[in-house]
């Protein structure tokens, strides 16, 4: 279903990809716009247990393209750096496809914000960061991106870089 990476030496390992995403503080969610065409939005997120987690509010083109397709990809750029003199860039980069719903059930909804709080808000106190919830709550609507494939690539100079081989 997946299609398999043409430069299987630039491929990253699953555990590559979640590092990633756990380090990176926001990425690109890709879904099915308007009128076919593609609609791809920055977003702050979390990644926790193979789902991706972002909030919104409760209206918009974000949820009409949830509602008319249940089908998503997210793209997190972990490193760009631009190399002028070789025409190149030495990139890392992850991209996760699979379902996105929309988190109906208040439970799951609170676990999802939270995560996502903790995550941008390390040092603020449970009770600070629950009181901040409990503010937006009316507002809130949080999307849930299960996993059903990942991929992770990086330049070649990279692959390279980290196998001892030249400097970059």
């Amino acid at each position: 279903m997946f299609r398999e990476m043409r430069r299987k030496g630039q491929e990253l390992s699953k555990k590559e990809c979640i590092a990633i995403l756990g380090r990176a503080t926001s990425g690109v969610l890709a879904l099915a716009g308007d009128d076919g065409y593609p609609y791809a939005v920055p977003l702050s997120y979390v990644y926790a247990d193979g789902k991706v987690y972002f909030h919104c509010a409760k209206e918009g083109h974000k949820l009409d393209a949830v509602r008319n397709c249940g089908k998503a990809s997210f793209c997190v750029i972990d490193q760009d750096r631009i190399i002028p003199e070789k025409y190149t860039t030495y990139f890392r980069s992850v991209i996760v496809f699979g379902k996105i719903r929309i988190l109906e059930e208040e439970d799951l909804k609170r676990e999802a914000i939270r995560k996502l709080a903790i995550r941008y808000a390390p040092k603020d106190s449970a009770e600070s960061r629950e009181r901040e919830i409990e503010r937006e709550w009316g507002a809130l609507c949080m999307l849930e991106l299960t996993a059903e494939h990942m991929s992770g690539k990086e330049a070649i100079e990279l692959v390279r870089q980290r196998k001892g081989g030249s400097n970059v």
